[in-house]
């Protein structure tokens, strides 16, 4: 049995009609459009309905994506959804939106919790099944209701995060030169402190409010992502000029540029969506894939980065070619 990769067949994404702006936030916390722009790069975000869960805003990203790639929902042999906000302590967002598509045979679906890296760790999950012989597509999705989490007395946190969903549908290639050509995930839970949820099932019975101490989060996840991207790099023998398209999670323009710079590409070559979308935590990277994909910036056959850190810390990378 030849060994395969999990290649990319297409792409999907959904963000809520909701948009807010941050002139919206100035009228219930202290800031402005001048103050969020100038230290985030963030002037919009969207938030979800209150009776949206985020098995909602996956469904949708998931039905585009779907159809992308010309996969049925029976077609798929699996479903793996990175989030941090889950419909349901259990069962799994996973196991609902498997539902939700009417899906009536079997497959695995299950989720993933790596804050903001899911996505990542979701995409190193499922190209070890296809590495283990799967030959049935996966569904994998980034989707967050990071409203539900923010304290909107915090003017330096609840500015920064949205909520939205995006999903790739995977299959299996022979090729080893093409798909997910290597990924690469770490964690460090000494800093667990840094920025989490105050809350959980097993401590205080309650959900919690997203707290963060944003300078020390800063000058790490700077150096954790430029790290795991030089991994990938040299693992595979290349260097900056021939990667096509860094596409980072979506925390703060300030974060990506440093990261950028530090890695010696220019910001013409990372694709960022920010602006309108904020930080939409385990969604912010196939978001951005997709909206690449469809303005035609990420073409078949190009190489592409994609980078996240998040609570824990988490931290990955992966080097895919499209």
């Amino acid at each position: 049995m030849s060994v395969k990769n999990a290649r990319i067949l297409g792409t999907g994404s959904y963000l809520p009609l909701n948009m807010v702006s941050n002139n919206d936030l100035s009228k219930i916390v202290d800031t402005d459009d001048e103050w969020i722009f100038t230290r985030s790069g963030i002037r919009n975000r969207h938030f979800a309905a209150d009776t949206q869960t985020t098995s909602d805003l996956a469904y949708e990203a998931s039905i585009k994506a779907l159809d992308a790639s010309n996969v049925s929902p029976n077609e798929l042999g699996g479903i793996i959804v990175a989030t941090t906000t889950p419909d349901l302590t259990f069962p799994s967002t996973a196991t609902i939106l498997q539902a939700k598509l009417g899906i009536d045979t079997t497959c695995m679906a299950f989720d993933i919790q790596a804050v903001c890296s899911g996505f990542v760790y979701a995409l190193a999950t499922a190209n070890g099944f296809f590495k283990a012989g799967i030959d049935k597509p996966i569904l994998v999705v980034g989707a967050e209701k990071m409203s539900s989490l923010l304290d909107f007395s915090d003017r330096t946190t609840c500015v920064l995060f949205g909520d939205g969903a995006g999903a790739v549908v995977l299959g299996a290639t022979d090729d080893n030169t093409d798909g997910i050509l290597s990924t690469h995930i770490h964690a460090d839970g000494r800093h667990c402190d840094l920025l989490k949820v105050n809350g959980g099932v097993s401590s205080s019975g309650e959900v919690g409010k997203l707290t963060m101490e944003g300078r020390e989060v800063f000058k790490f996840a700077v150096d954790a992502m430029a790290g795991a991207v030089r991994e990938a790099m040299e693992q595979n023998n290349l260097g900056a000029d021939q990667v096509d398209w860094l596409v980072p999670h979506q925390a703060n323009i300030r974060i990506i540029e440093a990261t950028a710079k530090k890695l010696g590409m220019t910001m013409d070559k990372v694709v960022t969506t920010l602006e309108n979308q904020g930080n939409t935590s385990a969604a912010s990277i196939p978001l951005a894939l997709d909206h690449a994909v469809k303005s035609g910036d990420v073409k078949r056959g190009q190489t592409l980065l994609l980078e996240a850190m998040g609570g824990g810390f988490t931290w990955g990378a992966a080097l895919v070619r499209y």
